[in-house]
């Protein structure tokens, strides 16, 4: 393995051993161009990933790393159905393999898109879209492990779009709410919620919406009393033309009703904006979820394009959350390009 650390304007490459293991998930031994230094840097600068990792997803394991889950990429070396990477940082990343050695065969096309990761009830879970671009009848999955590393079994469809009747249903988030499970879905036709049985596998009761139609890529915090849904809007996918970009409305209870800071209704698409582009970044937004570190700091892994080089698609960005008056807020709205103390994690 190679350690490579991360100064600004500086690389420093060690040569170090190869990972005890081997293979881990099924999958390649860890690479060499994002590893994790014995020692982190005391500042960093975004990226964080500098290769294509759209729609971030993470746990914190028991083995004090952070794992992180993304869409289906490709760098060069053949395709990666949901890449694995970890940290102790959420900034020193090393990739670990792939969460599935080949796409499920339960759907004739598409991608495997937008995975959201979580522990519940023994396992470590993927609930997954599956997905052409424009798909008439998309559909969400779900795959599961002992271990974050993987190897993730396929246990199939969840649902499809017919199924539910809400068109393109992508973009899972799970959470776990008063003791029972519940799966939130859905892209530009509105965001939707609904309870799943105990074990998680299946849905159960009557779907309810939540937002408008101008939403997808759900992540809902609950914190100090209220549910906070952040959702992206705009573009996701053209390069540096990419418009995407983070809003935030919160609610009293998970169903709602959610409003954004002014008042005005999600349902009726309203949302208060906390991340946009900038003159380097194109489209930030997909966020993953938002751990506090031992310094109390909240910090949110998003993705975006590096409009000098978007063709290397949507690379991974770290980035504080503050609070005030109940709110989130990040600095100027947009991807901070100056260089950032690394969390404090032990």
């Amino acid at each position: 393995m190679t350690t490579i650390f991360h100064l600004p304007g500086l690389l420093i490459v060690l040569a170090a051993c190869s990972l005890s293991g081997g293979k881990q998930g099924g999958a390649e031994q860890a690479d060499t161009s994002q590893t994790q230094p014995e020692t982190a840097p005391r500042g960093f600068m975004n990226p964080v990933f500098n290769k294509d990792f759209p729609d971030p997803n993470l746990i914190k394991a028991p083995d004090g790393y952070f794992y992180a889950y993304s869409t289906q990429a490709n760098w060069g070396e053949g395709l990666l159905v949901m890449p694995i990477l970890r940290s102790k940082d959420l900034v020193n990343w090393e990739k670990v393999g792939a969460a599935l050695e080949k796409k499920p065969d339960w759907k004739e096309k598409g991608g495997i898109w937008a995975p959201d990761a979580v522990y519940y009830k023994g396992l470590y879970r993927l609930y997954y879209s599956f997905s052409t671009w424009g798909d008439p009848n998309p559909g969400i999955g779900l795959a599961v492990s002992e271990q974050p590393q993987g190897p993730f079994r396929d246990l199939g469809k969840l649902f499809y779009s017919k199924d539910v009747g809400v068109d393109n249903s992508i973009d899972a988030f799970f959470i776990e709410d008063e003791g029972k499970p519940y799966l939130f879905w859905g892209s530009f036709h509105g965001i939707y919620g609904i309870e799943l049985s105990e074990d998680g596998t299946k849905i159960k009761g009557e779907k309810f919406r939540i937002a408008g139609d101008a939403y997808e890529g759900t992540y809902i915090l609950k914190k100090g009393g209220h549910y906070y849904f952040f959702g992206s809007t705009g573009t996701c996918c053209e390069g540096a033309s990419s418009t995407y970009r983070v809003k935030v409305a919160r609610a009293a209870s998970l169903k709602g009703p959610y409003v954004d800071r002014e008042g005005n209704a999600l349902l009726e698409n309203g949302g208060t904006l906390i991340l946009e582009g900038n003159e380097a970044f194109a489209g930030p937004g997909h966020n993953g979820d938002i751990f506090t570190d031992d310094r109390g700091q909240d910090w949110m892994l998003y993705h975006a394009y590096d409009r000098k080089d978007p063709g290397k698609g949507r690379v991974m960005l770290l980035d504080k959350i503050n609070w005030k008056d109940g709110w989130p807020a990040m600095a100027g709205k947009q991807p901070m390009l100056e260089e950032q103390e690394v969390p404090a994690f032990n």
